[in-house]
């Protein structure tokens, strides 16, 4: 049997991964990150799992080279504002974040891979496993984007795409075709809330801004597969109801929906309108 090594970060994402791979046939070994993988990854049948710090490069490394791995994918975020300041590296990643030129995700993880691959473990892409949870292109609500809201779409993309060229983020929130904010190590989620908060701050001022906010998240010009992809799930509708968002643009076959149909369900229930294109 074929022996896939699986990098686990937070979230859905690796123990999605982790059950595709079994049901394809494949002895998972995962090395799961202390400092975010969920411990129910203990309980999805495995051939084995080692918990690992977000700094120990050298002891992933040994570790596979013992399972016999020699193809892994990495699933689940690894939050940018832990990659650059809350690990601990061993020498062998320090040697790595002492040669980058920039120290963006984009960066450290191609150079992560290449570590990897002279070692004789390739990275492989993180969705190959979940091709059927890759959003297809169109209205995916019931309900479609109105035209401010599609104004809003077409001009967040514009600023996403331009900011996603410098690994900034993806991900950016948009009121009648006003800027309001844009992700940085935060994430996703926290982005989308501090746009609900900055409009909250706005009530009961006279403003020409409507509070109705559109987000936009995007993949990279030149998205590598095989990390850092951009998700979707329940989680994200929930907070931006939260937030006063009404609308979500995604990229379609480069954007995942983690929990599938679930995920428009929600979205529907809160009369949320998804599109991807």
């Amino acid at each position: 049997m074929t022996r896939l090594g699986l990098i686990a970060g937070n979230g859905t994402f690796p123990l999605l991964v982790l059950d595709a791979a079994r049901a394809q046939g494949y002895e998972v070994v995962v090395a799961a990150i202390k400092e975010e993988a969920s411990p129910e990854i203990e309980s999805k049948g495995a051939a084995s799992v080692h918990w690992l710090s977000l700094g120990e490069l050298s002891k992933l490394i040994d570790t596979f080279k013992k399972e016999g791995v020699t193809r892994a994918v990495m699933a689940g975020q690894v939050k940018h504002k832990q990659i650059f300041s809350a690990i601990k590296p061993d020498w062998r990643l320090a040697k790595l974040l002492l040669s980058l030129g920039t120290r963006n995700t984009d960066s450290l993880l191609g150079a992560v891979a290449k570590v990897l691959a002279d070692e004789g473990i390739m990275l492989e892409n993180s969705t190959s496993l979940l091709e059927p949870l890759l959003a297809k292109s169109g209205v995916l609500t019931k309900r479609a984007p109105t035209d401010q809201e599609r104004k809003n779409i077409d001009y967040g993309r514009s600023v996403a795409r331009h900011l996603a060229q410098f690994d900034i983020g993806q991900t950016v929130v948009i009121a009648e075709s006003a800027c309001v904010t844009v992700e940085g190590m935060e994430g996703t989620d926290a982005t989308i809330e501090r746009a609900g908060q900055l409009m909250r701050s706005l009530e009961g001022d006279a403003s020409t801004l409507s509070r109705a906010l559109t987000v936009v998240k995007i993949a990279k010009p030149n998205q590598d597969m095989r990390f850092d992809v951009p998700v979707i799930g329940v989680r994200t509708i929930e907070t931006m109801h939260r937030a006063g968002a009404t609308c979500l643009a995604i990229d379609a076959g480069r954007c995942l929906l983690l929990d599938g149909d679930a995920v428009l369900r929600a979205a529907d229930e809160s009369g949320i309108a998804v599109v991807s294109g």
